[in-house]
């Protein structure tokens, strides 16, 4: 998401498209029927990137992306993001054009063509109710019917992409913890990339965007709106912690405030926690200091495991600034560093 600069009308244009749950669905329905009569079908080997916020998702999106093999959502399906091939056709898309900063205010730029997390607006439409609560986002049960959907959605946007090569569908979605199961039933050739990073930068990171986000969302109640819509709980007013079936998670990250490094280390030990203990053969753990350290390697490495070509110019190792952290827990910070050190041997295998 860049920050937020839209006129009146473009944000009368989102509060329809995306507001409205009945519009939402109709416009999936319109979109659904026409592909249909196409009868294009795609191979079941698509990659889902799915890690706490903050992880590198983004840039590794950004990475796979770029190889020309994938197709995602991009800036230039919003606000209609459930019918892709028909907004494709009716809106006046905007290519190239300048590269911005996005909201986060982390170096990362993006344009009207970059791929983005929007995917979580099916999910919003269709069973929202079953997992956004109000002061959590939990464990789902996906109906058979709802999956059914989903395996049309993709196909609709590996439909609308611009080239030939672009047969594999990529997504980055932090809300895919919520349903990890049904994914990989609906869609068992495909992976999963779970990426982590070392808990007390990661849990300063988060601790840093929650207090940027909520400054903003106080400032632009569109801001706010804006990442309800799309699902985005991360961080900012609208902040909701995952409830992975722990109710004492669930209650110890409720003794701090979220303005406390602690808390974000208690969500940080809950989500990896969580995936440290699943066991399915297509997820693929992405050590993300790793990556900073010998980005070249650690590219080549999963881009073996999903079988697409590396790129021709691997990117240089960076170091991300480091931050003095304080108050935090040693104890609790030494229960997530066993975790990393779990998932560290799980991302060599």
């Amino acid at each position: 998401m860049s920050k937020p600069g839209y006129n009146f009308i473009s944000r009368l244009l989102h509060r329809t498209a995306l507001q409205s749950k009945a519009i939402a669905e109709i416009s999936f329905d319109i979109e659904n029927a026409i592909i249909k009569k196409k009868g294009r079908y795609f191979p079941d080997n698509h990659v889902f990137i799915s890690g706490l916020a903050r992880s590198g998702t983004t840039i590794l999106m950004q990475y796979l992306y770029e190889t020309g093999q994938f197709k995602s959502l991009t800036y230039l399906d919003m606000p209609f993001v459930l019918m892709p091939n028909i907004w494709k056709r009716i809106s006046y898309r905007k290519t190239g054009g300048e590269y911005k900063e996005r909201a986060h205010q982390d170096g990362i730029m993006v344009g009207f063509d970059s791929p983005e997390a929007l995917e979580e607006v099916f999910w919003r439409v269709f069973c929202g109710k079953d997992y956004i609560h109000n002061d959590r986002l939990q464990l789902h049960r996906v109906e058979g019917n709802v999956l059914a959907k989903f395996k049309d959605y993709v196909n609709n946007i590996l439909i609308s992409g611009d080239t030939s090569h672009q047969t594999r569908y990529l997504s980055k979605n932090n809300n895919h913890v919520l349903r990890l199961d049904y994914l990989q039933k609906v869609m068992p050739g495909s992976q999963i990339i779970i990426p982590f990073r070392e808990p007390l930068q990661h849990s300063n990171s988060l601790l840093n965007q929650h207090i940027h986000f909520s400054k903003m969302h106080r400032e632009d109640s569109f801001s706010l709106d804006y990442m309800n819509w799309l699902g985005h709980f991360e961080f900012g007013l609208n902040q909701k912690s995952f409830f992975l079936n722990d109710d004492e998670a669930f209650r110890e990250m409720g003794n701090y405030a979220k303005t406390d490094i602690n808390f974000w280390l208690l969500n940080w030990k809950n989500y990896y926690t969580y995936v440290n203990d699943r066991r399915a053969k297509n997820m693929i753990f992405f050590n993300y200091d790793k990556f900073c350290r010998e980005p070249a390697l650690e590219l080549s490495r999963l881009f073996d495991k999903l079988n697409i070509t590396s790129p021709a110019v691997l990117p240089e190792p960076f170091q991300p600034p480091g931050k003095i952290v304080k108050g935090f827990s040693k104890n609790l910070f030494e229960e997530c560093n066993a975790i990393y050190k779990m998932l560290e041997i799980k991302s060599n295998l």
